[in-house]
């Protein structure tokens, strides 16, 4: 019989980080404008983040370190050096201090959704947020993220089964088709939120957590697999949701949106399943993203292997703060999800590409190093990368 409970570990981390509300708003929004057309994209952004979270979790694998700590090795001196210190602290600072502010605007909305509104809910998500990451050891908040993607499924699974869509047109959607340049948008804003960066540091720094080189890399690839297509299968289940509903629903924004509009076509239990998943995404995302910092910055500085160590606990402290003041804050909660998806699209191609080159390194990845065909497949997300990047530079400054 298989061991499930093998196949669960650090990948599923990414995914219960990678299924946060930007990823659900997206996915709400390509449902509403575009049907059931670009499941193809989700399914091109699922391959996307399983070639580079593979080959971030090979380097864990290989060198029971983080891309923090192959970084800091591999460029010890002269400019790449300081343009990795610019990159990983792009990603702290910037991107997973933007991350952490639409997430736990993101578990707002869901508990809006359950309990109603309530200006001291990102208060409250940040306690919850700190008591854990503070008091809880790393396997009891592997747990919590495992047990919230789980339920995260069963509520957009649900959702599916409720509003029953057509499953030949859904079938149909997975056959790539010509896109205009508003569907193009989207389809960059759907990899934009599925291929994270920050979850390449948070996978290899967690890989030691339950792996060894003396354990099956085989194993390893398919927890990777197995965890990333579950959260690609959630980000399905809300386009499918949001699709099949567009004909009875107006003016929908977010997933919040789409909850409230369904509620007079299937009563308050609509709400509720949609409320309890979007509150788990925010949640388990707003723990993932001020973790993933502090082991980024870890092993950029070399710091103790401690995790109660103060600097390390600084970093995640500082990101849970700064997402909780940014979100108890007047500004509308959508434009903070849109922000973080800004910066993610701007840091992706520079830490892929690097990733993409530290995993050819001999020295440093001995037997482990890239193959053929993970080379010409990590190319292709590094060139779909840089022109998700320059589509959110044209959005912003109108260079093109």
């Amino acid at each position: 019989m298989i061991n499930l409970k093998k196949y669960f570990g650090p990948s599923t981390l990414v995914a219960a980080a990678f299924i946060g509300p930007g990823t659900l708003t997206t996915c709400t929004m390509v449902g509403v404008q575009t049907s059931y057309s670009l499941l193809w994209a989700m399914l091109f952004a699922i391959i996307a983040t399983i070639v580079l979270q593979e080959m971030a979790a090979r380097l864990g694998f290989a060198t029971q370190q983080g891309l923090g700590e192959a970084f800091n090795k591999q460029f010890k001196t002269g400019i790449s050096r300081y343009l990795v210190f610019f990159l990983v602290i792009g990603a702290i600072l910037i991107g997973n201090a933007a991350y952490e502010a639409g997430n736990i605007s993101g578990g707002v909305l869901g508990l809006d959704l359950i309990a109603g509104e309530f200006k001291l809910w990102p208060v409250v998500i940040g306690i919850f947020c700190f008591l854990l990451m503070y008091f809880g050891q790393y396997k009891w908040i592997e747990r919590i993220l495992i047990s919230l993607v789980i339920i995260m499924s069963l509520c957009f699974l649900i959702t599916v089964i409720m509003v029953k869509p057509n499953l030949s047109d859904v079938l149909k959607g997975f056959i790539p088709t010509a896109a205009s340049f508003d569907n193009f948008l989207l389809i960059m804003a759907v990899i934009g939120t599925t291929v994270v960066p920050y979850n390449l540091f948070l996978h290899a720094s967690t890989i030691s957590k339950k792996w060894s080189t003396k354990d099956s890399l085989r194993d390893l690839r398919i927890e990777n697999i197995i965890a990333i297509v579950l959260g690609g299968i959630i980000s399905m289940l809300i386009i499918i949701t949001a699709a099949s509903s567009s004909g009875a629903v107006e003016e929908v924004r977010s997933a919040k949106d789409l909850a409230i509009q369904l509620e007079p076509l299937f009563g308050q239990s609509a709400k509720w399943f949609m409320g309890i998943g979007l509150m788990a995404a925010g949640i388990s995302s707003a723990l993932t993203a001020p973790l993933a910092a502090a082991y980024a910055a870890k092993g950029l500085f070399s710091w103790s292997d401690d995790e109660t160590n103060i600097k390390f606990r600084s970093v995640w402290m500082i990101i849970l703060l700064i997402g909780v003041l940014v979100s108890i804050t007047d500004v509308e909660r959508v434009l903070i999800i849109k922000f973080a998806q800004i910066t993610n699209a701007l840091l992706l191609p520079f830490i892929a590409i690097y990733l993409l080159y530290i995993s050819n390194v001999k020295k440093l990845m001995g037997q482990y190093t890239n193959g053929m065909v993970s080379n010409i497949l990590g190319g292709i997300v590094v060139l779909v990368a840089i022109m998700l990047s320059l589509k959110s530079l044209n959005g912003i400054f109108g260079f093109f």
